[in-house]
């Protein structure tokens, strides 16, 4: 477990470091990002969490079940149900306003629009943090086999890849809203943070429950598929012109198809 947990602790980092250089991009752009690449950035980051959510996620479940002489889809078909009830009761609780939206969605608060902002992000790193966790975790109860490691270390590069500009994503709106540059970089760094955090205690959580190994990833892959259709390819066809946000989607699955099968 110890192997999987500094395995899970560094593709984690790896994915909160991204967040915290797309972050960095307030210093560079003192203005929000322009609409037609922000709908790219969504979009890609959509892509990227699909193909994850399939390659990474769902078929490793549905051949692990199997390897445990299981029916492959019930593990598969049930944990990812349970990842799309457990993000629609957290998107329903917690107050969160997401960018260029002026409508608060959650639970009423009395928060600050800027806080608002960073609840959304953050709430969505969630699923990816124990998506990660999670590939290595089953990588260390297949005895440290190098493909798994490869193909969870894939994932990790997905994800981080698709966390730089959602760093900036939230800083640059932050900083828009009147909040100082240090500040501003500050929050959109630590939107990322629950990434390491869930990857970790998805990996102790794994040790103890590893027969259902199977209904965690498919879990994981149900919650970032919920966070993908709910909110990422909504925003990333708003206005005019939304077919630039299409082809962000095609193209970050494309790129997370290729680092998964090439990797893995």
């Amino acid at each position: 477990m110890t192997e999987a947990l500094l395995w899970a602790a560094g593709g984690t980092g790896f994915t909160f470091l991204m967040t915290t250089l797309g972050a960095a991009m307030v210093f560079l752009f003192h203005k929000t990002m322009s609409g037609q690449v922000q709908k790219v950035f969504l979009g890609f980051a959509a892509g990227v969490m699909i193909a994850a959510s399939v390659w990474s996620l769902l078929i490793p479940a549905i051949e692990e079940a199997e390897a445990q002489g299981q029916i492959g889809w019930i593990p598969a078909a049930g944990g990812f149900v349970l990842g799309i009830v457990f993000l629609y009761v957290l998107d329903r609780l917690i107050p969160h306003l997401h960018p260029g939206i002026n409508q608060t969605e959650g639970m009423s608060s009395s928060m600050k629009r800027t806080s608002l902002l960073v609840l959304a992000v953050t709430l969505h790193n969630i699923p990816e943090g124990m998506a990660v966790g999670l590939s290595f975790a089953l990588a260390a109860q297949h005895g440290g086999d190098s493909a798994a490691y490869a193909s969870a270390m894939a994932l990790a590069i997905g994800i981080g890849i698709q966390n730089f500009p959602e760093g900036a994503a939230i800083s640059l709106p932050l900083s828009q809203e009147g909040m100082g540059l240090g500040k501003a970089f500050f929050f959109g760094s630590m939107s990322g943070i629950v990434e390491p955090i869930f990857g970790i205690l998805t990996v102790l959580i794994a040790a103890l429950i590893s027969p259902y190994m199977p209904w965690l990833l498919a879990f994981a892959a149900g919650a970032m598929m919920y966070v993908v259709v709910e909110e990422l390819i909504p925003e990333a066809h708003l206005g005019e012109h939304s077919n630039i946000g299409t082809f962000g989607v095609l193209f970050g699955f494309l790129i997370m198809m290729i680092l998964d099968v090439a990797l893995g």
